[in-house]
């Protein structure tokens, strides 16, 4: 093995090490959220909510669930595929399934707030909090990132931006 091959691996393992770091603190978070919502449903007070209350809290568990499945799926897709050679397919792919993740997550916290907000306060200031969550993760997890991503210089590769990208 070469040298530049020696060290794309070690790139490769370092970007796999950080991925899977960052979803373990995502997972922690999201598997919480779930429990919680699951509990929810065997309340005294969720039995007397109304359909609407019902809907957006069975829709945010469902999102905790896509979450749960989405930001661990990389920890399967790493131990099928484990001393294949695949390292970079695994990284591409579960990069996506974490921002995809992420997503579900910002939806899934939006709804809670949102369900939270209408059990205990009610009317338009609980709607006010969900979409004053769904601003906040979006704009904190995606519009900012997005932004800054788009900063980037978009001149030639070279060795260096690709190991950028891969990260």
């Amino acid at each position: 093995m070469s040298q530049a091959e020696e060290s794309h691996q070690r790139r490769l393992a370092r970007n796999l090490n950080e991925l899977l770091q960052e979803l373990r603190v995502a997972q922690a978070g999201v598997q919480i959220l779930f429990g919680f919502l699951l509990s929810i449903a065997f309340t005294e007070r969720y039995a007397a909510a109304d359909a609407y209350v019902r809907v957006t809290h069975l829709i945010t568990v469902l999102f905790a669930a896509c979450a749960v499945a989405l930001l661990t799926a990389p920890a399967a897709w790493h131990r099928i595929l484990f001393r294949r050679g695949r390292r970079e397919d695994v990284i591409e792919v579960a990069n996506r399934y974490a921002i995809l993740g992420l997503a579900c997550l910002a939806v899934a916290m939006t709804g809670t707030i949102l369900v939270l907000g209408e059990v205990i306060i009610g009317g338009w200031a609980g709607i006010a909090l969900g979409v004053f969550a769904a601003l906040f993760f979006g704009t904190l997890w995606f519009a900012l990132p997005w932004r800054e991503r788009g900063r980037d210089s978009t001149g030639d590769e070279d060795d260096e931006d690709e190991e950028d990208r891969l990260e």
